[in-house]
């Protein structure tokens, strides 16, 4: 198998036993971006010289007898919303085309100490914002199974490269969907973690549970060894979990007797699904009763989640963009322009009852995982669209107000604050991915996890790898 296909464990190994250099990997997988990325469009900026530099250090460790860590030599790439000192982070707009920070956040900078090679950046949408990756730096990220379809978003540029064998592993975040679509659209896995599994910092809104850091990978076993280093407290973090990350890198039990899993095509008709994403996912739940599932149709109740996070989502985005709204408001995309406004128009009792509709939501959540262990249901109600447009206009029939109501069975589940990992589950007639979204009780990561590892291991649909030219 070539380097650049290897999983993150494997060559953490090779690595270990010398049998490969950190070098050769970085050497790979760069010459790899060299062939690829001029037709996916994954990479906003490489950073191949520091990485062959970090490669070489990072040999000489190994070779010196020094401790490592447990991503020593492993190539990665952080998506371009994180903050990374001396590398540009233009968040995918013009205004912050020349922005090279000075310091780390914080989950950059655990990724570095635990021995990850910085390759570069992955591609955005604009400020984060919608669920396809395009902005007017870099042009938009192209799904690597069908070039001419998305890679979904915000973190595109992440699953396309990892998709491409661009780079082992990479980073994300999510707040609608922004880990688990691209994932879904590019065949490699996602895991949205619980808010407070992966601390952030510096942070805004740090008592926000809306938006969260976690792992992109190939596999759900290199998902679960990158979240081991992302994971773990922070007194910075106010509401960051206590247990340590160390856990999720230990091996998981795919032995799934007597799971009570929930499987919903559609939350109950109230989410619109096209018909090719709803063929591919018809055989899930057969395949999870193989596995020794106890699978029932349900669905939890999430009435008010629309407004939850439409209402959150605009008031943080005021809070984060309003300054450069007031003073390049003409700069930024129609769209994110809307939303800022939207968030300026908001008022107490506004916020004030968006909390009062989670709270509630909370509660049905609750009692719902007291009868089932597991959700499952669609991660994106469409399959990859044409690279061209903004965002699908109309879903199953039925029209989209906006770009991100086609979203609505990936950030209804943000507002529940529940963990959700996007596996691979199929491709269309077509050739196009499709992900399961796997859903599990508030900080119970490690289950969806497990979830995930035996459906990969009984389907083996991560394994396929797009033809690029």
């Amino acid at each position: 198998m070539e380097i650049v296909y290897r999983t993150a464990r494997e060559l953490a190994e090779l690595l270990r036993r010398r049998e490969v250099s950190a070098r050769e990997v970085v050497q790979a997988h760069l010459d790899r971006v060299e062939r690829v990325d001029p037709a996916v469009n994954a990479i906003a900026t490489l950073t191949a010289e520091r990485a062959l530099d970090e490669a070489t250090a990072a040999d000489e460790r190994i070779a010196g007898g020094e401790p490592i860590g447990p991503l020593h030599g492993i190539p990665l790439v952080y998506k371009d919303t994180h903050d990374t000192a001396g590398i540009r982070t233009t968040y995918g707009s013009p205004l912050l085309a020349g922005n090279v920070p000075k310091r780390d956040e914080l989950a950059v900078a655990r990724l570095r100490a635990a021995g990850a090679i910085t390759l570069g950046k992955s591609n955005v949408p604009e400020f984060g914002a919608g669920s396809h990756t395009f902005n007017q730096l870099f042009g938009a990220t192209r799904n690597p199974y069908a070039l001419s379809r998305s890679a979904g978003g915000s973190s595109g540029g992440a699953a396309a490269a990892l998709a491409s064998g661009m780079c082992a592993l990479a980073d994300g975040s999510d707040m609608g969907g922004s880990i688990r679509n691209p994932a879904s659209f590019c065949n490699v896995v996602g895991l949205r973690p619980s808010p407070g599994r992966v601390p952030t910092w510096p942070n805004l809104t740090p008592w926000s549970p809306l938006s969260v850091q976690g792992p992109l990978a190939r596999t759900v076993a290199d998902a679960a060894l990158l979240l081991s280093v992302q994971a773990g407290p922070d007194p910075r973090c106010p509401f960051a979990l206590d247990e340590p990350g160390e856990r999720f890198a230990e091996p998981m039990d795919p032995d799934l007797s007597g799971l009570r899993v929930a499987w919903t095509p559609d939350l109950g008709g109230t989410v619109p699904v096209d018909p090719d994403v709803a063929a591919v996912l018809a055989d899930l739940p057969t395949v999870l009763s193989g596995l020794g599932c106890r699978v029932e149709p349900d669905g939890p109740d999430l009435s008010g989640g629309d407004e939850v996070f439409r209402t959150l989502r605009a008031w943080q985005f005021e809070l984060i963009l309003g300054e450069l709204y007031d003073r390049h408001a003409d700069r930024l995309k129609p769209s994110l322009r809307d939303n800022i406004a939207l968030g300026r128009r908001l008022t107490g009792p506004d916020i004030g009852r968006a909390h009062r509709l989670q709270a509630a939501l909370h509660e049905r959540v609750g009692e719902f995982f007291t009868r089932h262990d597991v959700l499952v249901l669609p991660v994106s109600q469409v399959a990859p669209f044409p690279v061209e447009w903004e965002y699908p206009a109309e879903v199953a029939g039925r029209h989209m107000t906006d770009y991100i109501e086609w979203m609505r069975s990936a950030y209804l589940i943000s507002v529940t604050g529940c963990p959700a990992l996007s596996v691979p589950a199929g491709f269309t007639v077509d050739g196009l991915p499709i992900g399961l979204q796997i859903v599990t009780p508030p900080r119970a990561d490690a289950l969806a996890l497990r979830v995930g590892l035996a459906l990969e291991q009984a389907t083996g649909f991560g394994q396929r790898r797009p033809d690029l030219p």
